[in-house]
This record gives C-alpha cells, sequence and structure tokens, in this order.
C-alpha cells in the first residue's frame, strides 16, 4: 500500500473559462485516476485537506474546486447564478479543463447536491458518486421534497410545520438579515458554526428549526457570539483561512445557494433516466447530524429507491464530517473504491 501522506503536496491551480474562473486544489500524480471533492456552505476547496493527501497517496489525481462565490472562484451578485445548473456546468469545465472524460465525484453539503446532479444529469461524466451527510432526491435538494420526509417524532407538525427545514426558508423570507448577520464578524459566526457532532442531541430538535422563531440564526443577535474554537473540526490556521476569504467575498454568494428551490426542482426533473442513478454510490451518514438526520428518520428512503447501486456507511460525527473524523471518513471511501472500481485503482 502506498503511504498515504508521503511526498504529496498540495497545490493551487486556476481553471478561467469566458463564462467562469474555478480556483482549485490539487493533490497526486496528474495521470493518475481522478477524484474531485466539492464542498458545502460555508466551505472551501480545503475542508477537503485531510482527503486530498491520502487519496493522492493512495493512487488518484484529487482536485478540489472553490465553488462560485468562494475563495478564488468567480463571484456573482444575483440569486439565479448559484442555482445548481450553472454549477454543474462550472465541474463539467473543470474536468474538461484537466483532461478528463470522468471522474470519481464526492460531495459534502451543497456540494453533495451538486454531485448528485452531475450522476443524474451527466452519468457518462462520472466513474461513480459518494455523499457525505446530504441524500439523494430525485425531485431536489428543496424544502418541497424534504419537508414529507421530516420525522414528526423529534418535530411536531403543530410546533415544528416545516421541521429541522425552517432554516431554508428563513433565507427565502429574510436573506439581507441572515447574510448581514454572518458577515458581521465571518471568524466568530465560523467558530459557531464548525462544532463536532455529539450523542447528547439525539432525538432532540436541531437548531435550524426554530431560525424563523427566534429571529435569526443566533437567537435574533445580530452578529455570532464569540465562542471557543473547536479544534476537533479546526486549527487557527485554517480558521484564519476560512474567515479571510469570507471576510473578503462575503456571504451573498454562500447564502445564495438557497435561493433556488424553484430552478433547482425544474432542473431535478430534466435528469436522465427518471433520476434513477445506476452508477455505484457511496452515502456516509452522520450520526451526529442533526440537520441532515438519515440514521433514524425517512429522509434517505427515497436514495435507496433511486440509486440502484448503493453503499452506506454510519459515521460518529456531526455535519462536518470530513474534517472531525477524516481517517473513519478516508477509509469508507478507500474500502468502496477498492470493492466497486477495482477496475480505476
Amino acid at each position: 500500500m502506498l503511504n498515504p501522506h508521503a511526498g504529496h503536496e498540495i497545490t493551487e491551480h486556476t481553471m478561467s473559462s469566458a463564462r467562469h474562473t474555478t480556483g482549485y486544489l490539487g493533490c497526486g500524480d496528474e495521470d493518475r485516476p481522478l477524484m474531485i471533492f466539492v464542498h458545502g456552505w460555508p466551505e472551501l476547496s480545503l475542508s477537503w485537506r485531510h482527503q486530498l493527501r491520502c487519496f493522492a497517496g493512495l493512487g488518484f489525481r484529487a482536485v478540489a474546486p472553490d465553488l462560485r462565490g468562494y475563495g478564488r472562484s468567480s463571484i456573482y451578485h444575483d440569486h439565479t447564478s448559484y442555482a445548481l445548473e450553472p454549477i454543474v456546468h462550472d465541474m463539467l469545465e473543470l474536468l474538461d479543463t484537466l483532461g478528463r472524460d470522468r471522474a470519481v465525484w464526492v460531495g459534502h453539503d451543497w456540494g453533495s447536491p451538486v454531485v448528485w446532479s452531475l450522476a443524474s444529469h451527466h452519468p457518462e461524466r462520472c466513474h461513480a458518486v459518494a455523499s457525505l451527510c446530504v441524500p439523494y432526491l430525485a425531485a431536489g435538494f428543496t424544502p418541497a421534497a424534504l419537508v414529507p420526509l421530516v420525522d414528526r417524532r423529534v418535530y411536531p407538525e403543530a410546533e415544528f410545520p416545516v421541521g429541522q427545514w425552517d432554516y431554508q426558508l428563513f433565507y427565502l423570507e429574510n436573506f439581507d438579515r441572515a447574510r448581514k448577520t454572518f458577515e458581521a464578524n465571518p471568524r466568530n459566526t465560523l467558530k459557531a458554526l464548525f462544532r463536532k457532532g455529539s450523542a447528547k442531541g439525539k432525538g432532540q430538535p436541531s437548531r435550524t428549526a426554530s431560525v424563523r422563531k427566534a429571529g435569526g440564526w443566533f437567537g435574533g443577535a445580530v452578529a455570532a457570539p464569540d465562542v471557543p474554537l473547536d479544534t476537533d473540526v479546526l486549527t487557527e490556521h485554517e480558521l484564519n483561512v476560512y474567515a479571510a476569504a469570507l471576510q473578503r467575498n462575503g456571504f451573498f454568494g454562500p447564502d445564495s445557494y438557497y435561493m433556488n428551490p424553484d430552478r433547482n426542482a425544474d432542473y431535478a426533473g430534466r435528469a436522465k433516466n427518471g433520476g434513477r442513478i445506476d452508477l455505484p454510490v457511496l452515502f456516509l451518514h452522520g450520526e451526529y447530524d442533526y440537520t441532515c438526520e438519515t440514521v433514524s428518520s425517512r429522509l434517505a428512503e427515497p436514495m435507496r429507491r433511486d440509486c440502484r447501486n448503493l453503499t452506506e456507511v454510519v459515521v460518529p460525527s456531526g455535519h462536518w464530517m470530513a474534517q472531525e473524523k477524516p481517517r473513519i471518513v478516508n477509509a469508507a471511501l478507500a474500502k468502496w473504491l477498492a470493492t466497486q472500481l477495482p477496475e480505476i485503482w
């Protein structure tokens, strides 16, 4: 077995076309089989630092882009630019620039609907797809598709009509307030958000279920509280990199990902094979992810119906799985690749 860390440096790259620029990180020999890791909200390519070196060491070319609105990639000033369809186009341009027909795509958070969309609309550009925390919904990752799957044992309808997805409606109804609260102190915002998982929250409502009632993400406060850094997720240096990027670019782009449910539902409706995915699929459940709660609820049921070659693994982590439990995540990915895709390894 190759040493998963020796001699593999992560390097910065930029891809530009007439329509878009993507900054990305790369690791491993450029002629190796390609894995592309797609981050979520409000992250960066840096989110995959533990995976890039590991899979480069295991014989892959590992790449992680900054999605539009983030890091070194293009910034847009309208909500429609952050719908899934143009973001998928960005990823296809990146794949073309890398000179490849296909990749293994790995997504987390909003990166998951991106890689699910690649699998459902462009299966010919995918060897396989893996998702951390966010399951596949052929109808689209939208409140209309999510709310019917809410666990009413945890979220009684009278008290929590849209369950843990209340925060998504807060963006739609109070976009500027949400954005300004995060932007008031990006560093504190990140410290408040990037927390490891805990078994203590099992069976309890997620805080995302009460955002509208509270008047905002942090109890209606105009800025995030100053809480200690959770070093089980981020180091001080990594926090500084995230905070600098969000201070520079702001939260308009990241938050706009939530502003396109109708466009994303329309796009999902145009998937191939009626939305069925026949490619090898890996889904990693976050045992202590109480927003994307897939262990006890029905949230993963549509994925089990529509993904015909599905592997599932439960990871004892919160939402920020790739950073909180990188060894377990990497082991699950490596085992899946070895068993499902031996021909490309």
